[in-house]
């Protein structure tokens, strides 16, 4: 078997992806293979997703997530645009159904080259976001950053989108917070069994809101879909919007969020190839294709 396999570097608004085509292999990419490609310059990325042949019948293919510190993701929105362009260029289809281990995700290129990817439905329970500790509401929980009388943040809504999401509301702009400091701590607060993606929101309008995220694992990054489609629905659930929304991410790049009457949360926005390549799955090794050399 050949060491090396094809990869893609794209991005899904500014999130850096690395697509990673593992069709017909039995091996998986290493997380030590992911950290290595996160130390080069050229392929540092958010996510990698290892695209395999298809485990369950009626679907195209298993999506494994891996992040740059070399942990397993469940889910990515971003990422799973990406997926979706780099198969379509290839096979000319324009509709997939993935599965990955947070369940079956559908996905469709449109004819203006947007795609748009259900990511099912949003769970609220304290025990599947998960949390350490019960909280009957978890449109607002007892959290906070800073002095007790003076938080700098506070009272965030949580949900998951296949992962864990804490959401803090802010009135004033998302960059005048330094969530570089705190994501780390928040990211690995005991109240997060499983860590947690850390955004802070602001609401501009009543269909429009602007994000920065910490991701669990990645650290600050460009753009996080599912934390986009997290801050959505809990904009929603606390009354702040209704269930469209557009969302912007640091990039500046935007993501249309549809909360559909029948709970599915629906993520459309753009996908971006940059360079492609071979690399080597379990070192990370890897060379850049010749056509697409500066």
């Amino acid at each position: 078997m050949n060491a090396r396999v094809p990869f893609a570097r794209m991005n899904g608004i500014g999130n850096e992806i690395l697509v990673v085509d593992m069709r017909g292999r039995k091996d998986r990419v290493m997380p030590q293979a992911a950290i290595a490609l996160d130390a080069e310059p050229a392929t540092n990325f958010d996510q990698i997703m290892a695209v395999y042949d298809p485990r369950t019948p009626g679907t195209h293919n298993y999506i494994e997530i891996l992040n740059a510190d070399g942990s397993f993701a469940q889910a990515c929105g971003n990422g799973t645009r990406c997926v979706v362009a780099a198969l379509a260029a290839e096979t000319g289809q324009k509709v997939f159904s993935f599965e990955t281990v947070a369940g079956i995700l559908n996905a469709q290129e449109h004819e203006d080259g947007l795609i748009s990817v259900d990511l099912g439905m949003p769970r609220f329970g304290w025990q599947d976001i998960p949390l350490s500790e019960e909280f009957r509401d978890t449109r607002m929980i007892e959290l906070q950053v800073g002095p007790i009388d003076a938080p700098v943040l506070h009272s965030p809504s949580v949900a998951s989108m296949g992962n864990p999401h804490a959401i803090f509301w802010v009135d004033s702009d998302v960059w005048s917070y330094d969530l570089d400091r705190f994501g780390p701590l928040l990211e690995n607060h005991p109240i997060f069994p499983e860590r947690a993606n850390i955004t802070i929101a602001q609401v501009t309008s009543h269909d429009a809101m602007s994000i920065r995220t910490w991701e669990r694992g990645a650290g600050l990054t460009l753009a996080c879909g599912s934390a986009a489609c997290a801050a959505a629905v809990s904009a929603a659930r606390t009354r702040r919007t209704g269930r469209t929304v557009t969302v912007t991410a640091p990039s500046g790049g935007r993501l249309l969020i549809e909360w559909r009457d029948d709970d599915h949360v629906i993520m459309t926005g753009p996908a971006e190839w940059e360079f492609s390549g071979m690399l080597d799955p379990a070192t990370g090794a890897w060379e850049r294709d010749v056509e697409g050399a500066a």
